[in-house]
């Protein structure tokens, strides 16, 4: 009998991200979840609770336990510099979350970080590690139907009135639709054109003064040989996307048509933003109100309408398939049901930790969809079109 090669993994910031991630490092077996750190003392009690393993009010302690291999860095979106590079000095191979920081300068000192300390950064979730984006690209690069033309990307959800801390509604602080939501757009964009994004002409929609930030945006990317994306969401609970992807929700879960408003809904009772965060952290992990997923969906996760335009033909990927629309027939290339959902983000981990696999979704890779989203940002308050300095292509 083979002995699977197990990487020790601490976590740092037991939230949001991690309840989405925590089905994939409970399921995959190359993952042992040794260490966690975070601020919520109920967040440590459920996490020691449900892995016999040590918890800690802060990031150094965990990066002391030498039996620790490698950090999930999964805090707020303004903490990720800072987390990333201690993590890397003190040794450990890191997964961030993205967005993968908040400017260029921070970006470019988790890969100085990591470089000096010879240590691996990956940077995921996003969705174009997802299955159908992933066999799109491989469609797109066979030539089947043609060179790539164009990509048509939508998404429409309730992001902007799901609960939140104060700091998620501050652009300044890495709140909105454009640092949370727009990096997983980008990046599907990129991989599908081969990476190297040119130019970036971009309108956002800031359209409820109680929710002070981005909740919408409309992006126009230039791409080399002609190639362009037109990236559009909103994240204003309205009208569901998901109905364009056969119902089934971004996680890989049928669409539950009755839950339309639930979410400003249960917002209508809340009545000032110290409630609205103690709301939050119930839902979360360790909370009152948490019970988070150990199973997965029975679908591939998505990021709503995506269709690539190609010379000979379209490509859309669907929750379980690709659909080829040619000259004279459609035709489908199915997808085999996800085995561990996320797997792929596993996959790329452990082969660079591993197997010392450069990664795709490395340091680099993940600056250059952190410029599109910063010059997307700058774009729609100028009123005009950006020039990229920092892009890479797909390896």
């Amino acid at each position: 009998m083979t002995t699977i090669r197990k990487i020790r993994l601490g976590v740092v910031g037991l939230g949001r991200a991690f309840t989405l991630m925590l089905p994939t490092f409970v399921a995959d077996e190359r993952i042992e979840l040794a260490g966690a750190a975070d601020p919520r003392p109920e967040a440590r009690r459920q996490f020691e609770s449900d892995f016999g393993a040590r918890a800690y009010d802060s990031i150094e302690p965990l990066c002391d336990d030498h039996s620790i291999e490698a950090i999930y860095v999964a805090s707020p979106h303004q903490f990720h510099a800072e987390h990333v590079r201690i993590a890397a000095t003190a040794g450990k191979h890191v997964l961030v979350e993205k967005p993968m920081a908040l400017s260029i300068d921070e970006c470019q000192s988790m890969i100085g970080a990591a470089r000096r300390a010879r240590v691996q950064l990956i940077v995921g979730h996003s969705h174009s590690f997802d299955a159908p984006i992933r066999s799109t690209r491989k469609l797109i690069a066979s030539g089947m139907v043609g060179s790539l033309r164009m990509v048509t990307a939508l998404n429409f959800t309730d992001f902007i009135y799901r609960p939140r801390r104060p700091e998620e509604l501050s652009t300044r602080e890495g709140g909105g639709v454009v640092f949370s939501q727009a990096a997983h757009q980008i990046d599907i964009a990129r991989l599908l054109a081969g990476g190297l994004a040119r130019t970036v002409c971009a309108f956002t929609g800031a359209w409820d003064a109680s929710r002070p930030t981005e909740g919408a945006y409309s992006a126009l990317l230039h791409f080399d040989d002609g190639v362009f994306a037109s990236l559009t969401y909103s994240g204003y609970a309205h009208f569901d996307s998901d109905e364009l992807c056969g119902d089934i929700g971004e996680m890989g879960e049928p669409r539950d048509p009755s839950r339309h408003g639930a979410a400003r809904r249960a917002l209508s009772n809340v009545n000032s933003a110290a409630e609205e965060s103690q709301l939050k952290a119930a839902r979360g992990y360790g909370g009152a109100q948490c019970s988070p997923s150990t199973t997965h969906a029975p679908h591939h996760q998505h990021f709503g309408f995506v269709l690539a335009s190609c010379e000979r033909g379209d490509l859309r990927p669907m929750p379980d398939r690709v659909l080829i629309y040619g000259d004279s027939e459609v035709r489908t290339e199915s997808l085999p049901t996800p085995a561990i959902p996320r797997r792929e983000v596993i996959d790329e981990l452990y082969d660079a930790v591993v197997d010392g696999r450069a990664p795709l979704h490395g340091g680099e890779w993940a600056l250059a969809t952190t410029e599109v989203c910063l010059a997307l940002l700058q774009s729609a308050n100028e009123r005009r079109e950006l020039a990229l300095q920092h892009q890479i292509a797909c390896p």
